[in-house]
């Protein structure tokens, strides 16, 4: 579970990069749009939102930045001469990466906690795989 947990949380920050790049938003275009759909859809009132996205964005920026680093490492075991040592300690400081992630997630749902019932905190994470399912979806040519 917690396997898929980070999966799921590497597929959100690339589909969200994705998603603004093809459609050329801005960062704060593309969460907008992001916090009026979970607002919507996992029926937040605005002062759930208030208190909750400034957390949700904050922790999104944190994920980001670990991905980013662990891309850093995965394109330099494409490089030549790359040694079977090398190779070793990628491999473990992309684990050490997705355990990173996965405590940041933890950490940030004993935060919404603070300010969310447990209920509206799971309708939050199954609307947000809903945000970026629609994302995927091909966009129909009127």
């Amino acid at each position: 579970m917690k396997k898929l947990f980070y999966i799921l949380a590497l597929f959100i920050g690339f589909c969200s990069s994705v998603y603004a790049q093809k459609a050329k938003l801005s960062k704060e275009e593309f969460r907008n749009i992001q916090e009026k759909f979970i607002t919507e859809k996992a029926n937040l009132t605005t002062k759930e939102a208030k208190q909750f996205f400034p957390l949700y964005f904050e922790l999104q920026d944190k994920k980001t930045a670990l991905n980013k680093e662990a891309w850093k490492k995965i394109r330099k075991g494409k490089e030549e001469n790359v040694s079977e040592s090398e190779y070793g300690q990628l491999i473990e400081d992309v684990i050490e990466t997705r355990i990173q992630i996965d405590k940041l997630d933890l950490e940030y749902v004993r935060k919404y906690k603070k300010i969310l019932s447990a209920k509206k905190i799971f309708e939050i994470q199954r609307t947000e795989m809903k945000f970026h399912r629609e994302l995927l979806k091909p966009k129909k040519k009127k």
